[in-house]
Protein backbone atom coordinates (compact mmCIF):
# COMPACT_ATOMS: atom_id res chain seq x y z
CA UNK A 1 0.00 0.00 0.00
CA UNK A 2 1.35 3.50 -1.44
CA UNK A 3 1.70 5.86 2.05
CA UNK A 4 -0.15 8.19 0.62
CA UNK A 5 -2.95 5.08 0.81
CA UNK A 6 -1.54 4.37 4.75
CA UNK A 7 -2.52 8.18 5.07
CA UNK A 8 -5.90 7.82 3.97
CA UNK A 9 -6.35 5.21 5.98
CA UNK A 10 -5.18 6.13 8.92
CA UNK A 11 -6.99 9.47 8.75
CA UNK A 12 -10.28 7.51 7.99
CA UNK A 13 -9.64 5.34 11.13
CA UNK A 14 -8.82 8.39 13.56
CA UNK A 15 -12.00 10.38 12.03
CA UNK A 16 -14.38 7.10 13.09
CA UNK A 17 -13.69 7.69 16.73
CA UNK A 18 -16.45 5.71 19.11
CA UNK A 19 -19.47 6.81 18.64
CA UNK A 20 -22.60 7.70 20.96
CA UNK A 21 -26.78 7.41 20.61
CA UNK A 22 -28.95 9.21 22.33
CA UNK A 23 -31.07 6.45 24.44
CA UNK A 24 -34.28 8.02 26.33
CA UNK A 25 -34.29 10.75 28.69
CA UNK A 26 -31.78 12.46 27.65
CA UNK A 27 -29.37 10.32 28.61
CA UNK A 28 -26.23 9.10 26.21
CA UNK A 29 -25.69 5.33 25.41
CA UNK A 30 -22.13 4.46 24.24
CA UNK A 31 -23.00 2.55 21.08
CA UNK A 32 -21.34 -0.88 20.44
CA UNK A 33 -19.26 0.20 17.65
CA UNK A 34 -18.63 -2.05 14.32
CA UNK A 35 -16.01 -2.14 11.52
CA UNK A 36 -16.82 -4.21 8.40
CA UNK A 37 -15.39 -4.29 5.02
CA UNK A 38 -18.63 -4.17 3.79
CA UNK A 39 -20.51 -1.43 1.60
CA UNK A 40 -23.52 -0.85 -0.47
CA UNK A 41 -26.67 -3.76 -0.10
CA UNK A 42 -24.75 -5.86 2.33
CA UNK A 43 -23.87 -3.05 4.27
CA UNK A 44 -27.68 -2.21 4.61
CA UNK A 45 -28.57 -5.71 5.47
CA UNK A 46 -25.75 -5.55 8.02
CA UNK A 47 -26.93 -2.46 9.83
CA UNK A 48 -30.92 -4.50 10.09
CA UNK A 49 -29.49 -6.96 11.55
CA UNK A 50 -28.14 -5.28 14.23
CA UNK A 51 -30.81 -2.88 14.45
CA UNK A 52 -32.51 -5.91 16.38
CA UNK A 53 -29.71 -6.01 19.00
CA UNK A 54 -30.86 -4.65 22.39
CA UNK A 55 -28.19 -1.52 22.41
CA UNK A 56 -27.66 0.52 19.95
CA UNK A 57 -24.82 -0.47 17.38
CA UNK A 58 -23.07 1.59 15.11
CA UNK A 59 -21.17 0.31 12.06
CA UNK A 60 -18.50 1.62 10.28
CA UNK A 61 -17.74 0.47 6.58
CA UNK A 62 -13.63 0.32 7.20
CA UNK A 63 -12.93 -0.49 3.33
CA UNK A 64 -11.39 -3.11 1.22
CA UNK A 65 -8.23 -2.72 4.00
CA UNK A 66 -9.90 -3.22 7.23
CA UNK A 67 -6.30 -4.86 8.30
CA UNK A 68 -4.78 -0.70 8.39
CA UNK A 69 -7.81 0.21 9.19
CA UNK A 70 -7.63 -1.44 13.17
CA UNK A 71 -4.14 -0.76 13.38
CA UNK A 72 -4.36 3.18 12.91
CA UNK A 73 -7.42 2.39 15.36
CA UNK A 74 -5.63 0.18 18.05
CA UNK A 75 -2.29 2.90 17.52
CA UNK A 76 -5.10 5.64 18.43
CA UNK A 77 -6.33 4.09 21.30
CA UNK A 78 -9.58 3.94 19.47
CA UNK A 79 -10.40 0.25 18.54
CA UNK A 80 -13.85 -0.61 17.78
CA UNK A 81 -15.43 -3.23 19.86
CA UNK A 82 -15.90 -5.56 16.98
CA UNK A 83 -14.93 -6.26 13.66
CA UNK A 84 -15.61 -8.64 10.84
CA UNK A 85 -12.86 -10.03 9.18
CA UNK A 86 -12.63 -11.47 5.80
CA UNK A 87 -9.13 -13.64 6.28
CA UNK A 88 -8.42 -16.33 9.41
CA UNK A 89 -4.99 -15.26 9.67
CA UNK A 90 -5.51 -11.71 10.60
CA UNK A 91 -7.74 -13.16 13.92
CA UNK A 92 -4.85 -15.65 14.82
CA UNK A 93 -2.21 -12.88 14.41
CA UNK A 94 -4.19 -10.49 16.35
CA UNK A 95 -5.04 -12.85 18.66
CA UNK A 96 -1.32 -13.58 19.33
CA UNK A 97 -0.98 -9.52 19.74
CA UNK A 98 -3.28 -9.65 22.79
CA UNK A 99 -5.86 -7.78 21.03
CA UNK A 100 -8.64 -10.07 20.88
CA UNK A 101 -11.13 -11.12 23.64
CA UNK A 102 -11.78 -14.95 23.76
CA UNK A 103 -15.35 -15.88 22.77
CA UNK A 104 -18.29 -18.26 23.33
CA UNK A 105 -20.92 -18.72 20.45
CA UNK A 106 -24.64 -19.08 20.83
CA UNK A 107 -25.72 -22.21 22.29
CA UNK A 108 -26.06 -25.00 19.04
CA UNK A 109 -23.72 -23.45 17.32
CA UNK A 110 -21.87 -25.28 14.75
CA UNK A 111 -19.83 -25.00 11.44
CA UNK A 112 -18.96 -26.98 8.72
CA UNK A 113 -15.94 -29.09 8.63
CA UNK A 114 -12.95 -27.46 10.51
CA UNK A 115 -13.53 -23.94 9.70
CA UNK A 116 -13.81 -23.48 13.68
CA UNK A 117 -10.33 -24.44 14.30
CA UNK A 118 -9.22 -21.73 11.89
CA UNK A 119 -10.16 -19.07 14.62
CA UNK A 120 -8.67 -20.48 17.83
CA UNK A 121 -5.01 -19.56 19.15
CA UNK A 122 -3.36 -21.68 21.92
CA UNK A 123 -6.52 -23.28 22.32
CA UNK A 124 -9.15 -20.18 23.24
CA UNK A 125 -11.82 -19.20 20.31
CA UNK A 126 -11.06 -15.67 19.29
CA UNK A 127 -13.32 -15.54 16.23
CA UNK A 128 -16.65 -16.94 15.38
CA UNK A 129 -17.81 -16.82 11.36
CA UNK A 130 -21.25 -14.86 10.70
CA UNK A 131 -21.45 -15.06 7.20
CA UNK A 132 -20.66 -17.94 4.35
CA UNK A 133 -19.82 -17.62 0.82
CA UNK A 134 -20.02 -20.67 -1.28
CA UNK A 135 -17.29 -20.14 -3.88
CA UNK A 136 -17.48 -23.10 -6.41
CA UNK A 137 -19.97 -22.17 -8.83
CA UNK A 138 -20.35 -21.56 -12.44
CA UNK A 139 -23.68 -19.84 -13.39
CA UNK A 140 -25.10 -19.72 -16.77
CA UNK A 141 -28.51 -18.89 -18.80
CA UNK A 142 -30.36 -22.14 -19.14
CA UNK A 143 -31.91 -20.91 -23.16
CA UNK A 144 -27.68 -20.44 -23.48
CA UNK A 145 -26.58 -23.67 -22.05
CA UNK A 146 -29.43 -26.31 -21.44
CA UNK A 147 -26.98 -29.23 -20.27
CA UNK A 148 -24.01 -28.09 -18.27
CA UNK A 149 -20.71 -29.80 -17.90
CA UNK A 150 -20.59 -33.09 -15.49
CA UNK A 151 -16.67 -33.22 -15.31
CA UNK A 152 -13.50 -31.23 -15.71
CA UNK A 153 -12.68 -33.08 -19.47
CA UNK A 154 -16.70 -31.89 -20.36
CA UNK A 155 -16.04 -28.10 -19.12
CA UNK A 156 -12.80 -28.47 -21.38
CA UNK A 157 -14.37 -30.13 -24.09
CA UNK A 158 -17.24 -27.27 -24.03
CA UNK A 159 -15.30 -24.46 -23.46
CA UNK A 160 -12.92 -25.51 -27.18
CA UNK A 161 -16.13 -26.26 -28.78
CA UNK A 162 -17.82 -22.91 -28.24
CA UNK A 163 -14.19 -21.06 -28.39
CA UNK A 164 -14.17 -22.62 -32.34
CA UNK A 165 -17.78 -21.50 -33.03
CA UNK A 166 -16.55 -17.73 -31.52
CA UNK A 167 -14.00 -17.39 -33.35
CA UNK A 168 -15.98 -18.35 -36.68
CA UNK A 169 -18.89 -15.40 -35.00
CA UNK A 170 -21.39 -17.84 -34.80
CA UNK A 171 -21.50 -17.45 -30.82
CA UNK A 172 -20.56 -16.39 -27.71
CA UNK A 173 -17.39 -17.09 -26.06
CA UNK A 174 -17.86 -19.88 -23.60
CA UNK A 175 -16.05 -18.41 -20.48
CA UNK A 176 -16.32 -14.64 -19.17
CA UNK A 177 -13.60 -13.90 -16.70
CA UNK A 178 -12.61 -10.78 -14.43
CA UNK A 179 -8.63 -11.22 -14.86
CA UNK A 180 -8.28 -7.84 -13.43
CA UNK A 181 -9.27 -8.82 -10.12
CA UNK A 182 -6.90 -11.57 -9.46
CA UNK A 183 -9.13 -13.11 -6.58
CA UNK A 184 -11.27 -14.60 -9.38
CA UNK A 185 -7.90 -16.16 -10.84
CA UNK A 186 -7.02 -17.86 -7.33
CA UNK A 187 -10.38 -18.92 -6.90
CA UNK A 188 -10.18 -21.06 -9.83
CA UNK A 189 -6.65 -21.82 -8.76
CA UNK A 190 -8.09 -23.09 -5.64
CA UNK A 191 -10.73 -25.30 -6.37
CA UNK A 192 -8.55 -26.77 -9.11
CA UNK A 193 -5.99 -27.58 -6.23
CA UNK A 194 -8.30 -28.72 -4.34
CA UNK A 195 -9.92 -31.48 -6.92
CA UNK A 196 -6.17 -32.74 -7.79
CA UNK A 197 -4.75 -33.29 -3.76
CA UNK A 198 -7.10 -31.52 -0.87
CA UNK A 199 -3.64 -32.84 0.95
CA UNK A 200 -1.39 -30.63 -1.00
CA UNK A 201 -4.28 -27.88 -0.35
CA UNK A 202 -3.98 -28.11 3.41
CA UNK A 203 -0.06 -28.37 3.45
CA UNK A 204 -0.12 -24.99 1.34
CA UNK A 205 -1.40 -23.24 4.37
CA UNK A 206 0.80 -24.22 6.55
CA UNK A 207 4.85 -22.82 7.45
CA UNK A 208 6.33 -25.36 5.33
CA UNK A 209 4.13 -25.25 2.23
CA UNK A 210 5.89 -26.24 -1.07
CA UNK A 211 5.14 -24.08 -3.80
CA UNK A 212 6.95 -25.92 -6.58
CA UNK A 213 5.64 -29.11 -5.57
CA UNK A 214 3.96 -31.59 -8.00
CA UNK A 215 0.23 -30.43 -6.55
CA UNK A 216 0.51 -26.69 -7.66
CA UNK A 217 2.52 -27.82 -10.69
CA UNK A 218 -0.46 -29.79 -11.64
CA UNK A 219 -3.16 -27.27 -10.83
CA UNK A 220 -1.50 -24.53 -12.86
CA UNK A 221 -0.96 -26.92 -15.64
CA UNK A 222 -5.13 -28.17 -15.71
CA UNK A 223 -5.94 -24.25 -15.65
CA UNK A 224 -3.32 -23.72 -18.55
CA UNK A 225 -5.46 -26.08 -20.72
CA UNK A 226 -8.45 -24.32 -20.77
CA UNK A 227 -7.35 -20.75 -20.21
CA UNK A 228 -5.09 -21.37 -23.23
CA UNK A 229 -8.04 -22.45 -25.41
CA UNK A 230 -8.29 -19.85 -28.44
CA UNK A 231 -11.06 -17.61 -28.30
CA UNK A 232 -12.07 -18.74 -24.47
CA UNK A 233 -13.53 -15.06 -23.65
CA UNK A 234 -14.91 -12.23 -24.89
CA UNK A 235 -12.57 -10.12 -26.41
CA UNK A 236 -9.48 -12.06 -26.23
CA UNK A 237 -7.11 -12.54 -23.29
CA UNK A 238 -5.89 -9.25 -23.07
CA UNK A 239 -9.18 -7.83 -22.67
CA UNK A 240 -9.90 -10.53 -19.76
CA UNK A 241 -6.73 -8.87 -18.10
CA UNK A 242 -8.73 -5.70 -17.94
CA UNK A 243 -12.01 -7.30 -17.09
CA UNK A 244 -13.25 -6.90 -13.96
CA UNK A 245 -15.46 -9.46 -11.58
CA UNK A 246 -18.66 -7.82 -11.81
CA UNK A 247 -18.11 -7.17 -15.82
CA UNK A 248 -17.61 -10.61 -16.49
CA UNK A 249 -21.04 -11.22 -14.53
CA UNK A 250 -22.23 -8.79 -17.04
CA UNK A 251 -21.47 -10.28 -20.20
CA UNK A 252 -23.13 -13.38 -19.02
CA UNK A 253 -26.65 -12.46 -17.83
CA UNK A 254 -27.05 -9.22 -19.85
CA UNK A 255 -24.56 -8.77 -22.79
CA UNK A 256 -24.65 -12.45 -23.48
CA UNK A 257 -21.37 -11.79 -24.63
CA UNK A 258 -20.05 -15.81 -22.88
CA UNK A 259 -22.17 -18.36 -22.11
CA UNK A 260 -20.28 -19.54 -18.45
CA UNK A 261 -19.22 -17.29 -15.72
CA UNK A 262 -17.65 -18.54 -12.44
CA UNK A 263 -17.52 -17.64 -9.27
CA UNK A 264 -19.19 -17.88 -5.62
CA UNK A 265 -22.74 -17.31 -4.35
CA UNK A 266 -21.93 -13.15 -4.22
CA UNK A 267 -22.61 -12.80 -7.90
CA UNK A 268 -26.78 -13.18 -7.18
CA UNK A 269 -26.08 -9.50 -6.09
CA UNK A 270 -24.80 -8.58 -9.44
CA UNK A 271 -27.31 -10.83 -11.31
CA UNK A 272 -30.17 -8.70 -9.18
CA UNK A 273 -28.96 -5.83 -10.76
CA UNK A 274 -28.25 -6.33 -14.48
CA UNK A 275 -30.37 -9.45 -15.85
CA UNK A 276 -31.66 -8.94 -19.15
CA UNK A 277 -34.50 -11.27 -19.39
CA UNK A 278 -35.76 -14.53 -17.89
CA UNK A 279 -35.30 -17.12 -16.43
CA UNK A 280 -32.68 -16.20 -14.27
CA UNK A 281 -29.42 -18.16 -14.48
CA UNK A 282 -28.58 -21.53 -13.11
CA UNK A 283 -25.40 -22.89 -11.25
CA UNK A 284 -23.65 -25.96 -11.52
CA UNK A 285 -20.55 -26.74 -9.16
CA UNK A 286 -17.01 -25.69 -9.99
CA UNK A 287 -16.56 -29.69 -12.08
CA UNK A 288 -13.78 -32.22 -10.62
CA UNK A 289 -12.19 -34.99 -12.24
CA UNK A 290 -15.23 -36.97 -11.96
CA UNK A 291 -19.04 -36.74 -11.80
CA UNK A 292 -20.72 -34.86 -9.29
CA UNK A 293 -19.24 -31.74 -8.87
CA UNK A 294 -15.60 -31.15 -7.12
CA UNK A 295 -14.62 -30.25 -3.73
CA UNK A 296 -16.28 -26.96 -2.06
CA UNK A 297 -14.37 -24.49 -1.59
CA UNK A 298 -15.63 -21.51 0.91
CA UNK A 299 -15.28 -18.01 2.15
CA UNK A 300 -16.20 -16.26 5.01
CA UNK A 301 -16.11 -13.74 7.66
CA UNK A 302 -16.31 -14.06 11.32
CA UNK A 303 -16.54 -11.68 14.01
CA UNK A 304 -13.67 -10.79 16.70
CA UNK A 305 -14.01 -8.88 19.93
CA UNK A 306 -11.76 -6.15 21.26
CA UNK A 307 -13.64 -5.40 24.14
CA UNK A 308 -16.50 -7.06 26.71
CA UNK A 309 -19.16 -5.34 24.70
CA UNK A 310 -18.02 -6.52 21.82
CA UNK A 311 -17.94 -9.96 23.50
CA UNK A 312 -21.96 -10.17 24.10
CA UNK A 313 -22.61 -8.65 20.68
CA UNK A 314 -20.25 -11.20 18.54
CA UNK A 315 -21.66 -14.20 20.55
CA UNK A 316 -25.30 -12.62 20.18
CA UNK A 317 -24.69 -12.61 16.08
CA UNK A 318 -24.32 -16.60 16.08
CA UNK A 319 -27.35 -17.12 17.41
CA UNK A 320 -29.40 -18.35 14.03
CA UNK A 321 -32.21 -15.93 14.43
CA UNK A 322 -29.90 -12.86 14.52
CA UNK A 323 -29.15 -13.10 10.75
CA UNK A 324 -33.08 -13.31 10.02
CA UNK A 325 -33.66 -9.83 7.79
CA UNK A 326 -30.55 -10.67 5.70
CA UNK A 327 -32.61 -14.28 5.22
CA UNK A 328 -35.20 -12.89 4.26
CA UNK A 329 -33.86 -10.23 1.59
CA UNK A 330 -31.27 -12.70 0.16
CA UNK A 331 -28.15 -12.65 -0.52
CA UNK A 332 -26.72 -13.91 2.57
CA UNK A 333 -25.50 -17.40 3.20
CA UNK A 334 -25.20 -18.63 6.70
CA UNK A 335 -22.31 -20.51 8.40
CA UNK A 336 -24.27 -21.74 10.87
CA UNK A 337 -25.82 -25.27 10.53
CA UNK A 338 -28.55 -24.65 12.90
CA UNK A 339 -30.22 -22.14 10.53
CA UNK A 340 -33.11 -24.21 9.34
CA UNK A 341 -32.85 -24.33 5.43
CA UNK A 342 -36.28 -23.25 5.00
CA UNK A 343 -35.03 -20.07 6.53
CA UNK A 344 -33.75 -18.75 3.12
CA UNK A 345 -35.93 -16.97 0.93
CA UNK A 346 -35.01 -19.22 -2.04
CA UNK A 347 -34.53 -22.26 -3.46
CA UNK A 348 -30.71 -21.79 -4.58
CA UNK A 349 -30.07 -20.67 -1.31
CA UNK A 350 -31.55 -23.64 0.45
CA UNK A 351 -29.41 -26.35 -2.08
CA UNK A 352 -26.23 -24.12 -1.09
CA UNK A 353 -26.84 -24.37 2.25
CA UNK A 354 -27.30 -28.48 1.92
CA UNK A 355 -24.02 -28.43 0.14
CA UNK A 356 -22.12 -27.12 3.19
CA UNK A 357 -23.69 -29.99 5.13
CA UNK A 358 -23.67 -32.47 2.54
CA UNK A 359 -19.88 -32.07 1.16
CA UNK A 360 -17.43 -34.90 0.74
CA UNK A 361 -14.35 -32.60 0.09
CA UNK A 362 -14.90 -28.80 1.79
CA UNK A 363 -11.55 -26.13 1.85
CA UNK A 364 -11.40 -22.62 3.24
CA UNK A 365 -10.34 -20.13 0.76
CA UNK A 366 -6.37 -21.05 0.67
CA UNK A 367 -5.41 -17.31 -0.34
CA UNK A 368 -7.53 -15.67 2.83
CA UNK A 369 -4.99 -18.05 4.79
CA UNK A 370 -1.65 -17.09 3.58
CA UNK A 371 0.39 -14.88 5.44
CA UNK A 372 1.40 -11.02 4.93
CA UNK A 373 1.21 -9.84 1.52
CA UNK A 374 1.87 -13.47 0.16
CA UNK A 375 -2.50 -13.45 0.86
CA UNK A 376 -2.99 -10.93 -2.20
CA UNK A 377 -4.21 -7.28 -3.15
CA UNK A 378 -4.28 -5.28 -6.21
CA UNK A 379 -0.81 -5.92 -7.62
CA UNK A 380 0.76 -7.51 -5.03
CA UNK A 381 1.00 -11.04 -3.56
CA UNK A 382 -0.75 -14.19 -5.29
CA UNK A 383 -3.51 -12.18 -6.76
CA UNK A 384 -0.75 -10.75 -9.13
CA UNK A 385 1.01 -14.05 -9.64
CA UNK A 386 -1.60 -15.87 -10.91
CA UNK A 387 -2.35 -12.44 -13.46
CA UNK A 388 1.12 -13.17 -15.05
CA UNK A 389 0.44 -17.07 -15.21
CA UNK A 390 -2.67 -16.00 -17.18
CA UNK A 391 -0.95 -13.45 -19.10
CA UNK A 392 1.53 -16.02 -19.77
CA UNK A 393 -0.77 -19.35 -20.96
CA UNK A 394 -3.14 -17.11 -23.23
CA UNK A 395 -0.26 -15.34 -24.75
CA UNK A 396 1.35 -18.41 -26.48
CA UNK A 397 3.69 -19.71 -23.56
CA UNK A 398 4.68 -23.22 -23.45
CA UNK A 399 2.54 -24.52 -20.32
CA UNK A 400 5.44 -25.93 -18.80
CA UNK A 401 7.29 -22.80 -18.98
CA UNK A 402 4.77 -20.95 -17.47
CA UNK A 403 4.13 -22.76 -14.41
CA UNK A 404 7.99 -23.02 -14.21
CA UNK A 405 7.73 -19.31 -13.71
CA UNK A 406 4.59 -18.86 -11.65
CA UNK A 407 5.72 -21.95 -8.80
CA UNK A 408 9.44 -19.89 -8.61
CA UNK A 409 7.19 -16.87 -8.12
CA UNK A 410 4.95 -18.48 -6.11
CA UNK A 411 7.80 -19.84 -3.77
CA UNK A 412 9.88 -16.25 -3.66
CA UNK A 413 6.35 -14.48 -2.20
CA UNK A 414 6.02 -17.61 0.60
CA UNK A 415 9.95 -17.12 1.54
CA UNK A 416 9.48 -13.38 1.90
CA UNK A 417 6.32 -13.97 3.82
CA UNK A 418 7.17 -16.31 6.21
CA UNK A 419 4.98 -18.95 4.89
CA UNK A 420 7.04 -21.60 3.16
CA UNK A 421 9.35 -22.13 -0.34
Amino acid sequence: MSRALRRRTLLRALAAGPATVAAGCGDETRAVQVAVVWSGGELARFREVVAGYGTPVHVISAGNDIDAFLRARHLAGTSPDVAILPRPGLVTEYARRGWLRPLAPAPGYAVPGDLGGLLTDDGQRHGLWVKAAHKSLFWHLPSVLPQPPGSWDELVALTRRLAARARRAEGPAPLAIGAADGWVLTDWFENVLADLSPGGYDGLAGPDADWQGPPVRDALDRLAEIWSVDGAFPGGARRALLTQYEESVIQVVHSRRAVLVFEGDFVEDVVRRFRRGSPPPSTFRFPGSGSGGGPLIVGGDAAVAFSPAGVDLAGWLTDPAAFRPWLRAGGYLSPNLTVPPDSYADPMRRRLAGELRTAATLRFDLSDRLPGPFTGSDGVGIWRIMQDFFADVTAGVRAAEAVRRATGQLAAAARRAGGGR
